[in-house]
């Protein structure tokens, strides 16, 4: 493994570095502005010759012919065309225009990618740095909660689970700087993943609504995550040196995070360092219930333990989520190497630790009137990540600008619950070694056309392990794992896309993605259960594209549709896993499962009448068909076994057939004078099983965000109010109509 990582740093190495000779430095600049355009491309055509601008928008010509044609091209700016010859005339001073529709112009990564936003035919959601920073986020599941537009569901204060138009946990893909956080284990149920990230050291972030399989493969079928750490800069004028910190104190939870982040900036190197401890004491309620639920969700009594015998305590506070609270670290290292005008490379190291982090939603289950559980945790959820970044920005025929991304993870997380008056600790380990390659390339073509294709290499290493913990005198004896004791996934992509200005009006992007996956899972047997088979080997495989138009009439309005396909591959969590999902429920592993696929058809309608209003549409529609979702199953025969001493009903993740979601989104912004402007987002979605006309676990209830933003000289405020709606209690997935602690007769 050694090896092979140093032989990819030195070919990277070997393919960037470039000696440069004579050269004319000229200047890329804003036509009205005069602001330097910083990574614009400059190519001669019909040759290999080409540069990029550095961050004050000066860019080297080696080599070029004099009697050349250059095509110069930024995302958000019209390109243009120069002879080589009237540079001089120009003063060496090339002027871009912004593009004629400029209608909330940002820069995003749909296709991995720079591209302006006005361009894209998905609905987008971005988040600037700034917006981050407004938002004071204790966690990433509430950067995207701050948006109004992603509806994030929490069992525990350690939780934050993003539902994205009917789909949540595996079905929803977490990039990060360019690497793929969804694992082999990624299940079904709601995920807390997304809170190992630390939003105080996010650059940006957007999320890509809708299936983005063609680009980044299994698991986006309701939407793409897509986070960015900052990525130190270097210097222009020799050594810099920037520290900073913060402190933040919230009430619900008596938190504290505190940060301190430091950055060195050189002219051929960059670092940037950052720490952060986040501490969150129990959650505390708000105090104001319905006349018909005065009750519901309060915490009248809880657990204590002393010499392993329990008792149970009345809570002086019902308001007070005793058994909630958990803390947090994170470490960011990254640094940053200039190999030539041409090229840099970066190495990033990620890493995120955590206390226990209780199952807020398992302690307050009761059986026979009495509380079920006297323990119920996570262990600390730890996840490392270092990842090599090479880029090369030189325009060649096969490409203008390249990406290789190398990256390990290493992940391991835990399950620990012990059953009221019960000396018996189980624990459950699952550790997960992920290795990811990523080759990206983009090229452009024609005067207004681009073209994006890569390859992508990802394998899963999966080891899982349990034990019995005696609480008392602390012997250990052995219980069933949640999944196989040893599994491999992984798979094998190459993609393509295009985006092509047809004229100044009409956009189109095609793209498409071929997969193969393959899973291979071996079961011991243990004693505890009898299962029919002692191997598990899944291979799949999925072709899926895109197609999407952007109409831009005039510089008011804008149209855009796309017809998307997605898929989602079995993992070792669908295929593999054994455990209890509520009480008197079993999952148990199902070998015939396939990848449930969707076809995807959503418009937009955006209408900027002037620069104070802003009116926005999109609706969708998904049709998913051989859809995962949990039902009774029988194993052996039986429809019931006996699982931890309970007889328990037989549950697996089965491909159901058919099912639909559709849905709308609504979005208003106004200016209403020269500081304070008001926006509103209103979401709705519906969906269900066409089988049996039931509904989908992950759709949520409509909700939506209001919010007054304030902004004077150096001065932004924002008040904003998060609402939803509700779900009549026959409506909830059979899943959620289990789990009567969580909900009130009404429902949601």
């Amino acid at each position: 493994m050694k090896f092979m990582w140093s032989k990819l740093a030195f070919c990277c190495v070997f393919i960037f570095v470039s000696a440069l000779t004579q050269a004319q430095t000229i200047i890329v600049q804003d036509k009205f502005s005069k602001k330097p355009i910083p990574q614009a491309t400059i190519q001669e055509l019909e040759t290999n010759r080409g540069a990029i601008t550095n961050d004050r928008g000066e860019a080297e010509l080696v080599g070029f012919s004099e009697n050349g044609i250059l095509l110069v091209r930024h995302p958000s700016y019209r390109p243009r065309k120069v002879k080589f010859a009237k540079l001089k005339e120009l003063g060496y001073v090339i002027n871009l225009t912004e593009e004629v529709f400029t209608m909330d112009d940002v820069v995003v990564a749909a296709n991995k990618w720079e591209q302006n936003k006005i361009e894209i035919p998905q609905q987008i959601v971005d988040f600037s740095r700034e917006k981050i920073a407004l938002a004071e986020p204790a966690t990433a599941a509430d950067i995207l909660s701050s948006s109004g537009e992603v509806f994030v569901q929490k069992s525990q204060l350690g939780g934050g689970s993003p539902m994205i138009r009917g789909f949540a946990a595996n079905s929803v893909l977490i990039v990060i700087d360019g690497v793929r956080m969804n694992n082999a284990i990624y299940r079904s149920g709601n995920l807390q993943n997304v809170i190992t990230l630390d939003p105080n050291n996010l650059q940006g972030a957007e999320v890509v609504f809708g299936p983005g399989s063609v680009v980044y493969g299994s698991d986006a079928l309701g939407g793409v995550m897509d986070f960015h750490t900052v990525n130190p800069t270097f210097s222009n004028t020799g050594l810099g040196i920037k520290a900073g910190g913060f402190t933040r104190y919230a009430s619900a939870a008596n938190a504290v995070t505190g940060n301190f982040n430091f950055e060195v900036n050189q002219t051929n190197f960059a670092s940037y360092t950052s720490l952060t401890y986040s501490n969150f004491n129990d959650l505390r309620t708000g105090n104001r219930r319905t006349d018909k639920f005065p009750d519901f969700g309060k915490r009248f009594e809880y657990v204590e333990t002393l010499n392993g015998v329990d008792r149970v305590v009345q809570n002086e506070n019902v308001n007070r989520q005793v058994g909630s609270g958990y803390n947090q670290t994170n470490f960011l290292q990254k640094f940053r190497w200039k190999l030539g005008s041409f090229s840099d490379l970066s190495y990033g190291l990620h890493y995120s630790t955590s206390s226990d982090i209780p199952r807020y939603d398992r302690l307050i289950e009761r059986r026979n009137g009495e509380l079920r559980n006297a323990e119920w945790y996570y262990g600390p959820q730890e996840w490392q990540m270092h990842n090599i970044q090479s880029r090369f920005f030189y325009p060649t025929k096969l490409f203008d600008q390249l990406k290789i991304t190398g990256a390990i993870q290493l992940i391991e997380e835990s399950r620990n619950d012990r059953r009221l008056n019960s000396t018996t600790l189980r624990n459950r380990v699952e550790q997960v070694d992920v290795f990811s390659l990523n080759l990206d390339f983009e090229k452009a073509f024609g005067f207004r056309g681009e073209l994006y294709y890569g390859i992508e290499l990802v394998q899963n290493l999966v080891s899982s392990s349990a034990k019995t913990i005696d609480i008392v005198d602390g012997t250990e004896g052995l219980t069933s794992t949640r999944y196989p004791e040893d599994s491999e996934f992984g798979n094998k992509a190459i993609y393509v896309s295009t985006k092509n200005h047809i004229n100044d009006k009409l956009i189109w992007n095609l793209g498409f993605r071929y997969t193969i996956t393959g899973l291979r899972a071996d079961f011991i047997d243990r004693g505890f259960f009898v299962l029919p088979f002692s191997e598990i080997n899944n291979t799949n495989s999925s072709l899926n594209g895109s197609l999407g138009l952007v109409y831009l009439p005039n510089d008011k309005l804008k149209l855009n549709t796309v017809v998307s396909t997605g898929f989602r591959a079995p993992n070792v969590d669908d295929t593999g896993k054994i455990f209890d999902s509520e009480p008197g429920a079993v999952v148990v592993p199902n070998p015939d499962i396939k990848p449930e696929t969707s076809n995807n058809w959503e418009y937009g309608i955006t209408y900027k009448p002037n620069t104070y209003l802003e009116l926005g549409l999109t609706n969708y529609y998904t049709f998913l068909r051989d859809a995962l979702v949990r039902r009774p199953f029988t194993l052996n025969g039986e429809s019931q076994i006996i699982y931890d001493g309970l007889l328990s009903d037989v549950f697996a993740e089965v491909n159901v057939g058919e099912a639909f979601i559709w849905g709308f989104s609504l979005a208003l912004k106004a200016k209403l004078n020269k500081w304070l402007s008001f926006r509103t987002i209103y979401n709705y979605i519906e969906g269900e099983d066409t089988i049996e006309n039931l509904p989908i676990r992950h759709v949520s209830p409509s909700f939506g965000q209001a919010s007054l933003i304030y902004i004077a000289d150096k001065l932004t405020s924002s008040f904003s109010i998060n609402y939803q709606g509700g779900i009549a209690f026959e409506d909830l997935a059979p899943s959620e109509q289990n789990k009567t602690h969580l909900y009130t007769t009404d429902g949601a």
